[in-house]
């Protein structure tokens, strides 16, 4: 019997502990669902707040604050704290998702299903949907995307599968951010694959092999790493060989990195987290959009081409609330796609070649090492977005006057540290691919010009633009 499981360690133990109050933690999932569905369902058909409504005395604000103020940056943060126990012990989504399963029709799993870019293509569209219609102002804007998507999962869950979460596993407009921000996680469910082999013949504590249910699909005898465990600890001491064991945050990225690497996990690195994330968070901010929509404005109607300039587009398509002065017109709406899409295509196009250039350095272009040395920038993608999603936290205490003179420190030392973590990662990616000092440090000077130019984005968001 193994030795981890038969001394258990407090990390361990925790396991454990997870895995023989499942119920416990299926009840808190549906305390969860009940306060998602009250936070979506009852503001969106509430009036919208005046001039004199606050966090404390209007659910919407209220509403407004815990998704995008607490909620969302603070998902984020978990998953690189705690791996994914968000997506197995919290999330409304993914625990409909699994009881329309246990009720559905138990499909097969289609194989336009499995197409691994969807994670990519799920993510982009959902938060450039999201600008268009002003998801993080607007109540009936949340209930059509956090909503629509929930829906999705039960409609998926009632298909395909039984009693399993197929949506959370390929569909998920977050899943392939929350994989990339788990592989950072200073723990995970470690599989003893002796203890596995020898459970064929000695069994589970002496006694026959109980089957669990894997809600997320995950190959628990192959299972490495955190990127795709929900963390929900089910299978904790399952035959004897499964345990939650601490591990150096840098363990996954630099070991495994090579094995997991693929192009669509690049891509949505460096064109989804550090592309169309900054543009979505940029436009908002931009002085470069607000001249470039009045130099589009004023070419149309010298060209007595008005109807772009119209605001009749439906709130369902673009922002339209004449009560809030908050109109979007055709051409509005057009700019923010366009601008999000152009920052992603410039910010990622930009990392490529660099991250290119530093691959060159380590000897042979290889697309693998491509692939192992783009995951060193997840620190600071995941940073960015947490940041970008923070700005709406400190808006919101902003307009209740909140002092915020911390804000730029805490802007500074979240970059300094995601900089330093994202150097230290691929300085150890570098020695997988080469012993000698020069070659790496020659790469690293490429990857330091990579991080600089992630930089420059934020600089200009919260300095750059802001100072003028």
């Amino acid at each position: 019997m193994s030795t981890v499981m038969t001394r258990p360690g407090r990390l361990a133990a925790v396991g454990q502990w997870m895995q023989r109050h499942g119920a416990a933690i299926r009840g808190i999932q549906w305390v969860v669902v009940a306060v998602y569905a009250f936070l979506i369902l009852v503001p969106a058909v509430m009036p919208l707040p005046g001039d004199t409504a606050h966090l404390w005395n209007n659910l919407t604000l209220a509403a407004q604050f815990v998704f995008w103020g607490i909620w969302w940056p603070f998902v984020l943060l978990s998953m690189v704290m705690l791996g994914r126990v968000w997506c197995g012990v919290l999330c409304p989504e993914g625990a409909l998702a699994e009881f329309a399963s246990k009720y559905g029709r138990g499909w097969a799993i289609p194989h336009w299903m499995r197409w691994g870019g969807w994670p990519f293509v799920a993510f982009g569209i959902t938060t450039i949907y999201g600008q268009m219609v002003s998801v993080y102002q607007y109540p009936k804007a949340v209930l059509l995307v956090l909503g629509g998507s929930t829906f999705a999962a039960m409609i998926i869950g009632l298909l395909y599968g039984r009693e399993k979460r197929v949506w959370c596993k390929y569909l998920c407009p977050v899943n392939g951010v929350f994989s990339l921000l788990a592989r950072l996680a200073p723990f995970h469910y470690k599989v003893d694959e002796d203890a596995w082999r020898r459970s064929y013949k000695d069994g589970e504590h002496g006694h026959r092999v109980i089957p669990i249910n894997c809600a997320p699909l995950v190959p628990l005898r192959n299972m490495k790493g955190a990127s795709a465990c929900h963390m929900c600890g089910r299978c904790s001491g399952h035959r004897d060989a499964i345990a939650l064991t601490w591990r150096a945050p840098s363990s996954e990225v630099v070991q495994l990195g090579d094995k997991q690497a693929n192009a669509w996990d690049t891509a949505l690195i460096l064109y989804g987290l550090l592309g169309i994330a900054i543009g979505a968070f940029h436009w908002t901010a931009s002085r470069w959009f607000v001249d470039l929509k009045m130099f589009f404005a004023t070419w149309l109607v010298d060209h007595d081409i008005t109807w772009p300039l119209d605001t009749n587009a439906p709130w369902f398509l673009f922002t339209h609330y004449p009560e809030q002065n908050d109109v979007f017109s055709w051409l509005d709406g057009t700019m923010v796609i366009g601008y999000i899409l152009a920052t992603a295509l410039v910010y990622g196009t930009a990392l490529l070649i660099l991250l290119m250039g530093a691959t060159r350095m380590l000897g042979r272009f290889n697309a693998v090492r491509l692939h192992h040395l783009t995951q060193g920038l997840i620190p600071i993608a995941g940073a960015g977005v947490f940041l970008g999603l923070s700005a709406t936290t400190l808006s919101l205490l902003r307009a209740e006057h909140v002092s915020l003179w911390w804000a730029s420190d805490m802007r500074i030392a979240i970059l300094a540290i995601a900089n330093l973590w994202s150097a230290w990662l691929a300085w150890l990616v570098t020695r997988r691919y080469s012993e000698r000092f020069v070659q790496r440090g020659l790469a690293m000077v490429w990857f330091v010009a990579a991080l600089a130019v992630v930089d420059s984005a934020w600089w200009l968001m919260f300095w750059g633009w802001a100072s003028k």
